[in-house]
């Protein structure tokens, strides 16, 4: 299939001349689709969003993702869920492309997540990775919130602790790395109710702390060489992934670590 025979719906609303969010740097697309297929990182917060989904919301049947990118989150929910629809969006026609590579049967639209429309109209949104590109952070989550059925499930991941702030933010076109109390107040005053949040690649924060202190102002970083790692390395730090994973299944919530993954429920009408 050539990306150029690829048919997906475009938001023909969205305007050059709206406030865009802060910002992603569309040319990445293009490696990051091969990338997240390999990288323990991707395929780790995979597998725990998967986690996410089997135990606060199995039995969904619609299902919308803010800032799809390339799709490697939403193919993975649309092979665990294969009864469900699966609805995607993403600002730059680019990722669509190459989410349209990945998933045949979803409903892929162009959408400026700070000017979302929908009402009542999914089980479950989630949105990973993707409110700290956005300095209207909180736009995004009222329309998040709007979007849900009374009843469903927002799932969010975002980068944890201002301290480990460092070149790489900057290269990936971060606003901001989030405290748990400024999301989670973020969520609250959106309208959620929090039922689960922990902090994940915990067992890794010293290396990542080292790594991200010895980047902090360098100004030839490079993100994607920094994805580059031995494979051995890889699978190692995966296995690392998946024991912290065992431990998060089984109730423990950490308050430390490299990223934060949050499970909110809009409460229902009564």
């Amino acid at each position: 299939m050539s990306i150029e025979n690829l048919d997906f719906k475009m938001n023909t609303d969205l305007s050059i001349d709206e406030k865009l969010p802060s910002g992603f740097k569309s040319q990445y697309f293009d490696a990051l689709y091969n990338l997240e297929t390999l990288h323990w990182w991707f395929r780790a917060r995979n597998k725990l969003i998967i986690w996410a989904f089997k135990k606060f919301s199995p039995d969904f049947k619609t299902f919308m993702e803010i800032g799809c990118g390339t799709g490697y989150v939403l193919s993975a929910i649309a092979n665990a869920f294969p009864k469900a629809e699966i609805h995607g969006s993403e600002l730059f026609e680019e990722g669509l492309h190459f989410a349209a590579l990945r998933i045949e049967n979803a409903n892929l639209i162009q959408l400026n997540a700070t000017n979302m429309k929908f009402v009542e109209e999914f089980d479950v949104v989630g949105a990973f990775d993707v409110i700290e590109h956005i300095n209207e952070d909180e736009l995004v989550l009222a329309g998040m919130f709007d979007a849900l059925k009374p009843g469903g499930y927002m799932m969010l991941t975002v980068p944890q602790h201002p301290f480990l702030w460092s070149s790489a933010d900057k290269y990936w076109c971060h606003v901001r790395r989030y405290t748990s109390t400024e999301i989670h107040a973020k969520v609250f005053r959106a309208g959620f109710d929090i039922v689960k949040s922990t902090s994940f690649v915990s067992l890794l924060l010293p290396i990542m702390l080292i790594q991200r202190l010895k980047n902090k102002n360098r100004q030839d970083f490079n993100g994607f060489e920094e994805l580059l790692i031995h494979p051995f390395l890889n699978n190692v730090l995966e296995y690392l992934m998946a024991f912290e994973r065992s431990l998060i299944r089984l109730g423990l919530v950490f308050s430390l670590g490299g990223s934060r993954l949050i499970v909110a429920k809009k409460p229902s009408i009564k």
